[in-house]
């Protein structure tokens, strides 16, 4: 049974139940924090643990935490070829940090046997910005989103290394490394939008799985 945002006591609001069903991978890493804002947001949020939980939601978020271990466990869970063969489905999915690094087509400086969903047509890096007390934040200008600046939490992210021709850059820090790309119906940040009230990024997404369900 798909567990809801409200059974998990996580702040499910009242108009969940009119919102599209998107799905939080909760294996590991901060998948609370986006349950919080989607479930503001309108959205009916499920906790994705299982193929059953994916297969019923219409929109998917792979949160922030340690790519290698939510690799290991998504295959643990027997969710990693579901996943894939959602991706590729055309399932609108957003990844934040180690989110990202899993919907990369290749990784560079991963563990060994680390391995990627895939998806993005992008090479990315772990670890780029170095260890979490090199954390930092900054402002970026993200045109797909308006004309007021992004604040941006960077912990121990991902930096995209190189993109090929089917994603797209939505946002790039001031020496030219890229932080936000999307492919279709994919989207994948460096950063964490999550944990600075900046609902922006996920009301992007959002659209798109709105936009996949009416079609």
């Amino acid at each position: 049974m798909t567990t809801t945002l409200r059974e998990e006591s996580v702040g499910a609001g009242e108009r969940a139940a009119s919102g599209p069903r998107v799905g939080v991978l909760a294996l590991q890493g901060d998948f609370r924090e986006h349950a919080h804002v989607l479930a503001g947001l309108g959205a009916e949020v499920s906790l994705v643990r299982r193929p059953t939980e994916l297969a019923a939601v219409d929109g998917l978020v792979i949160p922030g935490g340690e790519s290698s271990v939510i690799d290991k466990l998504s295959r643990t869970f027997g969710l990693a070829g579901p996943l894939r063969e959602a991706i590729a489905g055309g399932l609108p999915v957003y990844g934040t940090c180690a989110g990202l690094i899993m919907l990369a087509d290749t990784l560079l400086d991963a563990i060994a046997g680390q391995q990627s969903l895939g998806g993005l047509d992008v090479v990315v890096r772990r670890n780029a910005f170095g260890s979490q007390n090199q954390s930092f934040e900054t402002e970026l200008d993200v045109p797909a989103l308006g004309v007021a600046p992004v604040r941006a939490v960077f912990i121990r992210g991902p930096v995209v290394e190189s993109v090929g021709p089917d994603a797209t850059v939505l946002a790039s820090l001031a020496d030219g490394r890229v932080v936000a790309v999307e492919q279709g119906n994919l989207l994948g940040t460096s950063f964490h939008p999550e944990i600075t009230g900046e609902h922006r990024f996920h009301e992007y997404f959002l659209s798109k799985v709105r936009a996949r369900a009416r079609s």
